[in-house]
């Protein structure tokens, strides 16, 4: 188990100051053009990814090692100007390596609280699958609750709080697929694939986006990224707009194509999503397009279908729902 430390303050030369009237979206559409220089021809995935913490949920992103996954997060850690710890699970992992632990002083004759990685602003939790049900499990609580409980005392996480994690194909060696009850506390999954042609050869010709990291100036602060939170929750959303929602969760469940029709909170996640969408284009009302955007980020991992094409019957989904 490795532990990685990149607790990180905006730089005096690079903090930004808070900007509460950020509604318009420009410091959101500066915040996805920095990411881009990174992570290169994945303009769609990067803003479903800040559309998650807007929406402040936690963001799952699962594919094969190599395609930018763990860089992407150091990223928006950086761009947000948040407090940022990666945790490297592995299958020999315990729960206290991520709460943190208990420890005797002599001296005084009593027990000091360690806090764990996971009392940070943005946690990395990388390759989450190849640590086993328990260990995962001791995520739950503060993905859900924003909070840990160790020795019977509970202890506040810091605000903002988010997970992005990690995980490597379902079928590949060494892995514990995560139960439904995990996967349900991630507001998106999302896959990045490999890059086209022209992006792979930026890729190949350009600096290490490693050493590039070093020179990402924080766009925004966490009092800001709070602030634009708060906005989002005032975004407004029509009554004809949740009939169109309360359509699409009604064709999963009668749709014999799914095992498993999409839960009421499936649906309050599909709009807190639409929501944050929205931000970015700087409106203050959702459309059927943003629900669109964002539906199979979220649906994805909360529906299975019994042909096994995911993809192919979420556009279908879409596809044939009428749109009011």
């Amino acid at each position: 188990m490795q532990l990685r430390n990149h607790h990180r303050q905006p730089r005096m030369q690079d903090a930004v100051k808070p900007d509460h009237a950020a509604s318009d979206g420009s410091v959101l559409r500066q915040v996805l053009e920095d990411a881009g220089r990174l992570i290169v021809g994945k303009p769609h995935e990067l803003r479903l990814a800040l559309t998650c913490v807007l929406a402040n949920g936690h963001l799952l992103i699962e594919d094969v090692p190599g395609v930018g996954k763990t860089t992407l997060a150091h990223v928006l850690a950086r761009l947000l100007g948040l407090d940022f710890q990666r945790i490297q699970f592995t299958a020999d992992m315990l729960p206290a390596d991520i709460i943190g632990v208990s420890i005797y002083d002599r001296d005084e004759g009593r027990f000091h609280f360690h806090p764990g990685p996971v009392f940070a602003q943005l946690v990395l939790a990388d390759e989450i699958n190849r640590a086993t049900p328990k260990t995962q499990s001791a995520l739950l609580e503060a993905m859900e609750e924003r909070q840990v409980t160790a020795d019977g005392e509970t202890r506040e996480l810091p605000d903002p709080f988010f997970v992005i994690a990690t995980q490597n194909p379902r079928n590949q060696i060494g892995t514990f697929g995560l139960p439904e009850s995990q996967l349900d506390r991630f507001l998106m999954r999302i896959s990045l694939g490999y890059p086209d042609v022209a992006a792979e050869r930026e890729l190949l010709a350009g600096d290490d986006r490693r050493l590039m990291l070093k020179d990402v100036a924080a766009r925004i602060d966490a009092p800001t990224l709070l602030a634009l939170q708060a906005e989002v929750e005032q975004i407004h959303i029509a009554p004809v707009l949740l009939d169109y929602v309360q359509a699409l969760l009604a064709a999963t469940r009668q749709a014999p194509r799914w095992e498993l029709g999409l839960s009421p909170r499936a649906g309050l996640a599909m709009l807190r999503a639409a929501r944050a969408w929205a931000l970015i284009d700087g409106r203050a009302m959702v459309v059927p397009e943003d629900v669109q955007a964002v539906l199979p980020a979220v649906a994805g991992h909360r529906l299975v279908s019994i042909d096994g094409d995911d993809a192919g019957q979420l556009r279908e989904l879409i596809e044939t729902v009428a749109v009011p």
